[in-house]
């Protein structure tokens, strides 16, 4: 869906923009060291805007020496008090996402409106099933696809009559059919850019499972232009979450695929230990657009994964390394990662012109 543009600091969105990825970050904000040093790490994985609650004026305060230290654009994320999102703004953040109906009548919402147009930066306005007005909960018979979109486009209205349409809008369940339902009607209504996610997920493994499968289903339409996996877990493994879903679908280039076999009764390695040692060492090769194939057959492995750039293949204590299907030797089960190691070095060399 095409959507309009949206300047967020140095990075785009809408428009036919690549998707970007954002995270949050899970320290104390006021904890500056702590905040700059995690967003540090995220933006490392391919972290592209990080958000940060913002619930005291010491936070608040604390944007302008965070953002002065990173490399992204900062959002403050606000609720209830449209004070700490004036003194964000003014303290440099690069967007504000806010709820109107949690932030106060309607002279404290055009507050924070003169605030960002001033500033010239956009107001992501956010909707979350647990938040839906009761009103419009009695209207549909409880919480619908139907009734988050009204009050997303209210509170859209609320802005565009202050003359601010600089906006992003966000509307969230951790419901994965009702969300993707939300965001099928929003997207034929609207043509501001779509921040999306499953909210409250769950954990790393199940909010994985339902991220994948809503966020999936809604870029394969292209509907969103922003997205964040919500994990409860580390913000990394957010962002990792994130890149791995926009590469499965081709939306993202860049970075190491990692394949592996799902082993069988003829496996007579530690083929599970060996995936995971790999996916671990590609980690440092982030800038090589390649797949990397781990077999636990020295006698299908290399044929079935010839599509691979590099590969190895176990056996009975001894494998081979292959690459492109062809076989470059044979070794001890032991050597192989390191000899994946020296081929994944000489690869990026080969790249860079060395």
């Amino acid at each position: 869906m095409k959507t309009r543009q949206i300047r967020i600091g140095d990075r785009v969105i809408g428009g036919g923009a690549p998707i970007l990825i954002q995270s949050m970050c899970n320290t104390k904000t006021e904890d500056v060291a702590a905040t700059v040093a995690q967003i540090n790490r995220l933006t490392e994985l391919g972290c592209d805007i990080i958000r940060v609650a913002v619930p005291t004026q010491e936070a608040a305060e604390a944007i302008r020496e965070i953002r002065r230290q990173i490399r992204i654009p900062l959002v403050a994320d606000i609720h209830f008090d449209y004070r700490l999102a004036v003194a964000a703004i003014k303290a440099g953040a690069d967007k504000i996402r806010i709820n109107p109906g949690n932030i106060g009548d309607r002279d404290r919402v055009a507050c924070v409106v003169r605030e960002a147009s001033a500033a010239g930066i956009p107001i992501r306005v956010g909707v979350n099933s647990g938040s839906l007005e009761k009103n419009l909960i009695e209207r549909y018979g409880g919480v619908t696809a139907e009734g988050l979109v009204e009050s997303a486009l209210d509170k859209v209205k609320l802005l565009e009559e202050m003359n601010f349409e600089n906006i992003v809008i966000s509307i969230k369940s951790s419901d994965v059919c009702l969300c993707v339902k939300a965001h099928e009607l929003i997207a034929t209504q609207t043509d501001y850019p779509l921040h999306i996610g499953i909210t409250e997920a769950g954990t790393v493994w199940a909010g994985n499972i339902k991220s994948s499968v809503g966020l999936g289903i809604l870029l394969h339409e292209g509907i969103g232009d922003t997205i964040r996996v919500s994990l409860t877990g580390s913000p990394e493994e957010e962002v990792k979450s994130a890149k791995r879903i926009l590469k499965t679908l081709k939306l993202r280039n860049g970075g190491v695929e990692v394949v592996s076999c799902p082993t069988c009764g003829r496996t007579k390695i530690d083929l599970i230990g060996l995936a995971s040692r790999v996916e671990d060492l590609v980690q440092e090769y982030e800038d090589l657009d390649i797949k990397v194939a781990v077999m636990g057959c020295v006698v299908n492995g290399p044929g079935e994964a010839r599509e691979a750039d590099l590969g190895i293949a176990g056996g009975d204590g001894e494998g081979l390394l292959f690459r492109k299907g062809q076989i470059l030797a044979k070794m001890p089960e032991k050597d192989l990662l390191g000899a994946l190691a020296v081929e994944l070095a000489k690869l990026r060399a080969e790249r860079n012109g060395i």
